[in-house]
């Protein structure tokens, strides 16, 4: 190859631009073969709206072919079915019918459509305002609510059928060090079965014995392009703690294919959008780069909605404590007998120590050793009533006091022991910064995990919480609420 003039280019500028011609060539017959597939929140929006276009479907099929006349596709019922479908998408998600693990099983998903929709119903016909009055005809109302169920639930049939199926996965290529391949591909597969990892190239250098890893099949540095072909690779995942470790061959295929227009993700970044947790086990001294706080933090209009929104709720709660005390009272006098309440240390914002009040669920003296210890799954110190209490969530209704008197929120990372905060900020990195703001009787990680009682679980939950303090917004305390009252009425306390 030459410059104008005759001049010779240096071989290595020539090599490169050859092989850069070559990988993007290469580039454009993958991009012209890729398989579709759908994001996670693609796959949700796409739940939640032919959801809606599949029960104003079913109306319009009940007015075609049947006698009805209670809610149709006409301008003088557009309020009407902006408020069903409204309801349909908020109690579609109180009933997790968008739950993408549970969406993708058959009998699960036809349970939640039925108690969906029978909720829907008796939500909509008692809500006349806005929504017509009652039909003259009764058996309207059954026509209704079954065109709801089948057709919601024929979506869904397709949904399993076609969209849960191997060519809507995304194929991903890893490109990461193998000693820690375990705890990079386990949290992705557990969070979304489509986001598929199908392979992995070791970008360390060789070592005289080096670590081999089962289940997931291992590709050679200099196959990269080869496998992005025939494996129809949508994007290249790198994991790798240090970019030194890169050898020099996969950091130039790498480079070309970037230039090309290829998706290449970083891991934590790909981590954090698919499992809603910050991979601090991954952060190391780059933290600053994960923790730039949500600008809710700074926003006066969310604290005033906030601490509104925590003064309203905490009223409503405590009211309905009180209607609910007679039936406390017998069944702790009958199943739980001995203090009706008790009183424990919490560490709150800024590491303070405040005191929660909460219904007794365990024996009296419960920690008779004096040591402080976890809470367990099916823990034997649980009385019969105490079980009735946790999984309702009863127990926690005292703590509305607190929220009234600014040392908790109604949602935020749950207040610790001081005991445990000690132990576990020795060993887990970053685990005081769930303390820049209000601890909450419920948060993104009571949802999202379950109870904690190891220092395995308190890392995850660590994860959420720092997620929740990163991205907190009007419309993820919504999304919270409701999932939280998901957990209530499927009984999920502890």
């Amino acid at each position: 190859m030459t410059k104008r003039g005759g001049e010779k280019l240096p071989l290595f500028f020539s090599t490169y631009i050859t092989d850069f011609l070559y990988l993007q060539s290469e580039c454009n017959y993958m991009a012209k073969n890729k398989d579709i597939h759908f994001e996670i929140s693609e796959r949700k929006v796409l739940l939640r709206i032919l959801d809606i276009v599949m029960v104003f479907l079913g109306l319009y099929l009940l007015e075609q072919f049947f006698d009805f006349n209670y809610l149709t596709l006409h301008q003088e019922h557009g309020v009407a079915l902006v408020v069903l479908a409204f309801y349909l998408t908020i109690l579609g998600t109180v009933f997790e019918i968008y739950d993408l693990q549970k969406s993708s099983t058959l009998d699960v998903t036809f349970r939640n459509v039925v108690l969906t929709a029978s909720t829907v119903v008796l939500i909509y016909m008692l809500t006349p305002f806005f929504t017509p009055f009652l039909p003259d005809k009764r058996i309207e109302i059954v026509y209704f609510y079954s065109s709801i169920i089948v057709m919601v639930f024929l979506w869904r049939v397709v949904y399993v059928t076609f969209i849960t199926k191997p060519r809507f996965y995304k194929k991903v290529l890893l490109v990461g060090e193998i000693s820690n391949i375990e705890s990079i591909i386990k949290p992705l597969k557990q969070a979304d079965p489509n986001y598929k990892i199908v392979g992995f190239i070791n970008c360390e250098q060789e070592h005289e014995a080096p670590i081999k890893f089962r289940g997931l099949k291992e590709f050679q540095p200099h196959e990269l392009l080869s496998v992005i072909n025939e494996q129809n690779i949508s994007e290249i995942l790198v994991a790798a703690y240090n970019s030194e470790t890169i050898t020099n061959e996969i950091y130039g295929n790498l480079m070309m294919l970037l230039e090309s227009g290829f998706t290449i993700r970083e891991y934590t970044q790909v981590y954090e959008e698919i499992t809603h947790r910050v991979p601090i086990q991954f952060v190391g001294k780059d933290f600053y780069k994960y923790f730039p706080f949500s600008r809710s933090h700074q926003n006066k209009l969310y604290q005033l909605f906030h601490r509104s929104f925590d003064l309203i709720f905490s009223t409503v709660g405590l009211l309905f404590g009180v209607a609910m005390l007679p039936i406390i009272l017998i069944g702790n006098l009958i199943a739980n007998r001995g203090p009706l309440f008790y009183v424990q240390e919490r560490v709150g914002k800024n590491g303070a120590v405040f005191n929660i009040v909460k219904l007794r669920s365990m024996i009296v003296n419960a920690e008779s050793s004096g040591e402080a210890k976890w809470a367990q799954k099916n823990d034997s110190r649980v009385t019969p009533f105490g079980r009735f209490l946790r999984r309702s969530r009863i127990d926690e209704i005292p703590q509305f006091v607190n929220v009234l008197k600014g040392e908790m929120s109604v949602i935020g990372p749950r207040p610790e022991r001081p005991y445990f905060v000690n132990e576990l900020s020795q060993i887990i990195p970053f685990y005081e910064m769930r303390h820049v703001i209000k601890p909450g009787l419920t948060g993104w990680a009571q949802i999202k995990s379950r109870y904690g009682s190891s220092v395995d679980d308190s890392l995850t939950k660590l994860q959420y919480d720092l997620y929740y303090i990163k991205h907190c917004s009007f419309f993820m305390d919504v999304n919270i609420l409701v999932k939280t009252l998901s957990a209530v009425l499927y009984y999920r306390g502890q």
